[in-house]
């Protein structure tokens, strides 16, 4: 069959008037744009952003704006692929540098979108999310879950900054992206990052499984590192250190849209990356890693960021050769798998 198709221009204008007049598009012009041969149309586009850039203009903004003006205040990482303005670092992903200084708190509310907080540097602050009081450390992951609670504060005394991660693009796209604001919580006894961080064992009181749809909320990365080194020193060879961000009663991802990921890579070593089809997100929490994707290379060092575009390989190179470096990864795997489009080439 000819790739050639018939183009809008070849239709009579009366037609097309006709057409619009009664909100019809013919499909035939613009079948190839929305159905490509092999590979999809992707606006993503490979973007960087380092730490060192970014900070400074970040703390700006805390001197500019106080949190009463600011709710959240937050540096949006917004991919130029898909116009600064629509603030998207991916089709599904939305990226925000946020910023919280000693004494603020961000006021209570809940939104649609999930969101996780991956902790880029300071001590003394904490979220608290469905009255679970979550302190916050550098690597730690934080979910604040859709329709959860949630609150930030700060007892200590120097700037905290993290990474946020939402599925805010594609709540939005559906229409279904609003938030409500809510009285300071309440906090409760107990913490789920220490029940649930011994492999093999949940909690089971009176031999009944907790039905929480989240039970575990803060993802301590001290817990998530000696899992990494573990792994590596029980299996020398193993090319591919890594662990998922899971529910611990259920074993699926950690949040039902996007998955997160931790991966180590030993002193010197150079990982391939398949070429799968979610877009992917990675920030460097230790260490120091090239990222090479198409026909770009980013030299991350630590709190750096950076997205890769869906069906392409990655590869990750630690330019130490004395030191493991660790990423953390944000990809929309789980949606793909939903969806049933995920594919790994």
């Amino acid at each position: 069959m000819s790739q050639e198709l018939g183009r809008l221009e070849d239709l009579p204008q009366d037609y097309r008037d006709d057409l619009k007049a009664l909100n019809l598009v013919p499909l035939w012009p613009s079948l190839r744009a929305v159905l490509p041969p092999r590979v999809p149309t992707r606006a993503t586009l490979a973007t960087h952003w380092p730490y060192a850039s970014l900070k400074p203009l970040l703390l700006k903004a805390g001197e500019l704006t106080p949190i009463e003006k600011a709710e959240r205040r937050v540096l949006v990482l917004a991919n130029p692929g898909h116009g600064l303005e629509n603030m998207k670092a991916s089709p599904a992903m939305y990226l925000g540098m946020q910023l919280l200084l000693p004494g603020e708190w961000a006021p209570s509310h809940r939104h649609t979108p999930n969101a996780v907080r991956m902790i880029v540097e300071g001590e003394g602050a904490y979220t608290t999310v469905d009255g679970e009081k979550c302190p916050m450390s550098r690597g730690d992951l934080i979910l604040t879950p859709t329709g959860l609670w949630h609150e930030h504060g700060h007892d200590g005394k120097d700037p905290v900054v993290w990474l946020d991660v939402l599925d805010l693009p594609l709540v939005y796209y559906m229409e279904a992206s609003y938030h409500v604001d809510g009285a300071r919580q309440t906090v409760k006894q107990g913490s789920g990052d220490r029940a649930w961080t011994r492999a093999g064992v949940v909690p089971t009181t009176m031999f009944h499984r907790s039905d929480k749809r989240y039970p575990m909320l803060r993802y301590p990365w001290v817990d998530t590192r000696a899992a990494l080194v573990a792994m590596a020193a029980n299996e020398p060879d193993l090319d591919c250190v890594q662990v998922t961000y899971v529910n611990p009663e259920t074993g699926d991802d950690a949040e039902n849209i996007l998955g997160f990921y931790a991966l180590m890579l030993k002193p010197g070593q150079t990982l391939s990356l398949a070429a799968r089809s979610p877009s992917q997100v990675f920030h460097l929490i230790e260490g120091a890693v090239d990222v090479a994707v198409l026909d770009k290379t980013f030299p991350l060092v630590e709190a750096d960021t950076c997205c890769t575009p869906g069906y392409e390989a990655v590869t990750l190179k630690n330019r130490s050769a004395e030191e493991p470096a660790f990423v953390f990864i944000a990809d929309e795997s789980p949606l793909h798998r939903k969806l049933g489009v995920y594919e790994t080439r």
